[in-house]
């Protein structure tokens, strides 16, 4: 039977009315209190219902016939209002199933029931559903505590005794059988869902589309900050604002028609340059992407009031957008529901890593200064845990000092290692020893992990075999052996710089590395991702730098909106107790003047995305900043001596590529989203962002005038500079977007950006 609700609108319409007065005077309908009702009494009840903005009702259909009558209300705005109980997120409900008439179905009234609930948890924004029915009203109460609510206690309401009642989200799924754990792991995949889904998609293509100036939006004159797209088949009306470096910020809700994702960008493949043969790859992107949308809609409904004073973890999971330019960030290909459920950083799950032994002779273990294999198990791995994995070893008949000891994400091991490695393992090469005891929670990005069980403990960065953002996220045994050495001298030339020890600016060091290469595929010739298959790295926990005050928080956070569109920075500024352009210049001071110095005293660029710096927040503002994921993304742009073992990172690049370290790394990649968000919250006007931002660069000159042959020669004030795009990669490419062993060969280009930092012209 196939139940609908819609808008009830009793308009003219005599019989409607009649119906609805036979329903609640029935005797059975006892406790919706209108026995004495006449029709007009009715109907001027439910025209009142009509015109309150708080309160709705809803004629429900079965197969298409009147069958039952609910309505839904904002608890705050009722005779509820004043109870302690209540919480933002809350939703009132009634519901009345018709009288019976002979001909419906044993059961009816238990469907009726869910279909109503379903609507009401349909809305992202309800975190909780309330009720009071009469505390007399036995049956009903039953049918709701089936539906999952909690009754909570009487209180007295006009006309009776209300058991008070809620139902949570959460609740109601285990209830019903479509709890993300249980069930078909579906629950987020509803029409709404899917359509905010879309929406949030296409409006972020058309905006990160157009500042790569693969499309060209032309102004719409009917409407304020109009536009019109025309996609050669398609033509798409929104409206959006346009910011400094060509930043388009589109109105989700305002595109018409209504958008599907996968439909736009295959009707714009020919203009963005997919080839045929990767369509289908991007496709399933975006199908993925839409997916990780729809459920972090429905199951991670942080506010962001919720997460000015959160901890670093509780942070980290409540991110829902992923990188904030590539448009399909969320690809994850190869994991099922179960595994996103497990293992992606939103579901906030705790993972216990699995461990493998691997034999000396086809294991190779480097370690940073001041590390030994024995000191890195002993910090890493309790002396319980160290000893059942050597009697594991001696129970197989093996000698627990051949191996060394390899951690692994459990994904990896049930998908390919067991698999794919069948033979390693049969011969004791490899042995799987089964899951530690540390829980441990992925960060954004997916493959690393924070412990936190000992938060003091290093993260555990592992090799996963999926498809993600135009990368296999394999880990290569023979390009990590140098890691280690190039964090140490990383690491020491930034801690020996006077300048950048008092912006307190660090790098959290990887400071071990770890690949198995006994494997067949190590023996046959040309590089493989199958290479890229057994490795891991132990990089620094931040927890043991912070000071008494600190807070460290992931600086992607800082261009996070939740479901209801409030940004996390704009609450963080109102949180601090200095003003926005005064939280902005400290921002500044932490994150980008130490790259600005970096690159003029040592030609050294990092790859400062959001993901990979952690700011350290003190009353709510960034002090300092700690830079991490050294070993694969640092450059070295010049002639400056490096040891033999760090001489990997010393790149060739053209002039006008080396100031796209800042250019586009900092400024494009970063501080046009936060700049956008404070100026559309109307915290910070942007061009007063950019001033500051080019006052930290000339205030740093003026302090190092010893630099200025190399502020001169990188000039980030410039005009213009070259636009390096992401999104261009990804599409040409989707299996592998870049070479990492020439990642400036790798560039794509549209053309040149107006700096929005440059000079004012009068002073040029």
């Amino acid at each position: 039977m196939m139940l609908t609700l819609e808008p009830l609108v009793l308009g003219t319409d005599p019989d409607l009315a009649d119906l609805l007065h036979t329903w609640v005077t029935h005797p059975r309908s006892v406790y919706w209190m209108m026995q004495d009702a006449s029709v007009a009494d009715v109907r001027a009840e439910y025209d009142r219902v009509g015109a309150d903005p708080h309160h709705e009702a809803f004629l429900g259909l079965a197969d298409g016939r009147p069958a039952f009558l609910a309505e839904t209300y904002d608890p705050r705005f009722s005779a509820l209002a004043d109870l302690p109980e209540l919480e933002p997120g809350d939703l009132g409900m009634h519901v009345l199933v018709a009288p019976p008439g002979g001909d419906l179905l044993p059961g009816f009234t238990t469907q009726v029931f869910a279909a109503v609930m379903a609507h009401c948890f349909a809305d992202p924004a309800v975190r909780r559903v309330v009720v009071e029915p009469d505390a007399a009203n036995a049956a009903i109460r039953r049918k709701n505590v089936a539906a999952g609510f909690v009754e909570v206690r009487e209180v007295p309401l006009p006309g009776k005794t209300a058991m008070l009642s809620f139902c949570t989200r959460s609740a109601y799924e285990a209830a019903c059988g479509t709890d993300h754990r249980h069930g078909d792991g579906t629950a987020h995949l509803t029409p709404a869902l899917m359509e905010r889904s879309h929406r949030h998609l296409v409006a972020k293509a058309i905006g990160e589309y157009a500042h790569e100036r693969l499309l060209a939006p032309v102004p719409d004159p009917e409407r304020p900050n109009g536009w019109t797209l025309e996609t050669g088949g398609s033509s798409y009306r929104f409206t959006a604002r346009r910011h400094a470096l060509d930043h388009w910020v589109v109105d989700p809700a305002s595109i018409e028609p209504t958008p599907d994702a996968q439909v736009f960008v295959a009707g714009l493949a020919p203009v963005l340059g997919i080839p045929d043969s990767l369509l289908p790859t991007y496709l399933e992107e975006i199908a993925s992407t839409l997916a990780a949308g729809a459920w972090k809609l429905r199951h991670r409904r942080v506010p962001v009031a919720e997460l000015v004073d959160a901890d670093y973890q509780a942070v980290e999971a409540a991110m829902t957008e992923g990188h904030p330019a590539f448009v399909a960030n969320n690809g994850r290909i190869g994991f099922g529901l179960d595994d996103y459920t497990a293992f992606a950083p939103e579901a906030g799950v705790p993972v216990r890593l699995h461990w493998l032994a691997a034999h000396r002779t086809a294991t190779r273990l480097t370690l940073g200064d001041g590390q030994a294999e024995a000191s890195l198990y002993g910090d890493e791995l309790a002396p319980e845990v160290r000893a059942r994995f050597a009697a594991r070893l001696r129970g197989l008949g093996l000698d627990p000092a051949d191996y060394l000891f390899l951690p692994v994400h459990p994904w990896q091991w049930v998908n390919k290692l067991a698999v794919t490695f069948a033979p390693d393992v049969a011969r004791r090469d490899l042995v799987h020893l089964g899951s530690g005891d540390d829980e441990h929670r992925p960060q954004q990005s997916i493959r690393t992990f924070f412990n936190l069980s000992r938060p003091e403990r290093h993260y555990v960065k592992t090799a996963l075999a999926i498809q993600n953002m135009g990368f296999l996220r394999g880990l290569s045994p023979a390009y990590m052996e140098a890691t280690p050495a190039i964090n140490d001298w990383v690491a020491a030339t930034v801690h020996g710089d006077a300048e950048l020890r008092e912006c307190g600016f660090r790098v959290l060091r990887e400071v071990a590395a770890i690949g198995y290469t006994g494997d067949a595929f190590h023996r046959t010739a040309g590089p493989s991702p199958y290479r890229k298959m057994i490795a891991a790295l132990w990089r620094e926990s931040p927890v043991p730098l912070l000071g008494d005050g600190d807070r460290p928080m992931t600086m992607a956070a800082l261009l996070h909106r939740d479901a209801d569109g409030d940004a996390l920075v704009t609450a963080l500024v109102k949180a601090s107790p200095i003003d926005a352009a005064t939280w902005v210049r400290s921002y500044l001071r932490s994150y980008l003047r130490p790259l600005v110095h970096c690159l003029y005293a040592y030609d050294l660029a990092f790859m400062p995305h959001g993901e990979n710096v952690v700011l350290v927040l003190r009353d709510h503002v960034p002090v300092a900043a700690f830079m991490k994921d050294i070993g694969e993304e640092v450059a070295v742009m010049g002639d400056l001596p490096l040891p033999p073992e760090v001489e990997r990172i010393r790149g060739s690049f053209p002039e006008d590529v080396k100031a796209l370290a800042v250019h586009t790394d900092v400024f494009d990649g970063v501080l046009r989203f936060v700049a956008a968000i404070l100026d559309e919250d109307g915290v910070l006007d942007e061009r007063e962002f950019w001033g500051l931002v080019r006052a930290t660069i000339e205030e740093h000159a003026a302090d190092h005038p010893e630099l200025a042959a190399a502020a001169a020669r990188y000039d980030l004030l410039r005009p213009t500079f070259r636009h390096s795009c992401l999104n261009r990669l990804q599409l040409r490419n989707t299996l592998q977007m870049v070479d990492l062993s020439d990642q400036a060969e790798s560039l794509m280009f549209a053309g040149r950006l107006d700096n929005p930092a440059t000079r004012p012209e009068e002073d040029r």
